[in-house]
């Protein structure tokens, strides 16, 4: 059979064997273990200075003894999916020739579970590799909706999530997002206009029009993930999904008057103004 060790070719041995060379798969290489350890504190300093680029997190990385490139911090930042949070080119990783859709939540007061709804994508890192956790919030109530995680950023996790959420919940009236090419997808958008969701994306560098979410991601981190190391896929979604459980059941808000999600969502009492 195939003998990537072999002198002969690839295509060779392939075409000695009678099969398509597409079928032949490279075997993708694994993350060095010192690529995961920085790309753990990469994230950790993410959360920290969400307005940090590669030249700064690099700087801020040799202050704390770690002498690394502009360039491979740059590149990591890509696998993550992490972008800093600024009004400069290329901050939003979206696809150019999809639609970007209006912010529609400026100056609205959002008091009342499913009117509004959040979605967001995040990078969970493990004892050695990687997952990202994708999350549908309500905006009122605070409430973790449905949640999916995924080895790859595919839209496909994301699309999950959503019809989970609506097949539990009901249709919002707006389903806010930022720009990623995730959730600029025609499968995505066309998902929410089958179901007459209106559709808000944030601006470009504007982390505070989906303030709820990052908020999320950094409670979710620093009081599960970072206390954690996952050593398998299945581990983490059974960890994160506990944490989702605790956090929709018994954590409660001040933002909320000390209601949890749950019962923000469930209960729904005079909620402070959401946005």
């Amino acid at each position: 059979m195939i003998d990537r060790t072999h002198a002969l070719p690839i295509a060779r041995q392939a075409a000695a064997l009678g099969i398509s060379r597409g079928s032949v798969y490279d075997i993708p290489r694994p993350v060095a273990d010192a690529d995961l350890a920085l790309m753990r504190r990469l994230d950790a300093l993410h959360l920290e200075f969400p307005y940090a680029g590669a030249r700064l997190l690099r700087r801020v990385l040799r202050r704390q003894g770690v002498q690394v490139g502009r360039r491979h911090v740059a590149t990591l930042m890509r696998r993550m999916a992490i972008t800093a949070i600024a009004p400069q080119p290329g901050t939003s990783r979206r696809h150019r020739a999809h639609p970007v859709f209006p912010y529609l939540l400026r100056g609205r007061t959002i008091t009342q579970p499913n009117h509004v709804w959040a979605m967001d994508i995040t990078y969970i890192p493990m004892a050695r590799g990687f997952v990202y956790l994708a999350a549908v919030m309500d905006w009122a109530s605070r409430r973790v909706l449905s949640w999916r995680v995924s080895i790859t950023l595919d839209p496909a996790f994301c699309l999950d999530a959503v019809e989970e959420a609506v097949a539990k919940h009901g249709c919002p009236t707006i389903l806010n997002t930022d720009q990623g090419a995730q959730f600029t997808s025609a499968a995505f958008t066309g998902l929410l206009q089958a179901r007459g969701i209106a559709i808000s994306m944030d601006g470009q560098g504007c982390w505070r029009d989906n303030i709820f979410v990052e908020r999320l991601w950094r409670s979710i981190k620093y009081e599960e993930v970072y206390l954690h190391a996952y050593t398998s896929v299945s581990e983490a979604k059974a960890s994160i999904g506990r944490y989702l459980l605790q956090y929709n059941s018994a954590r409660p808000h001040s933002s909320l008057a000390d209601q949890t999600p749950d019962e923000a969502y469930f209960t729904p009492r005079s909620l402070r103004a959401a946005a």
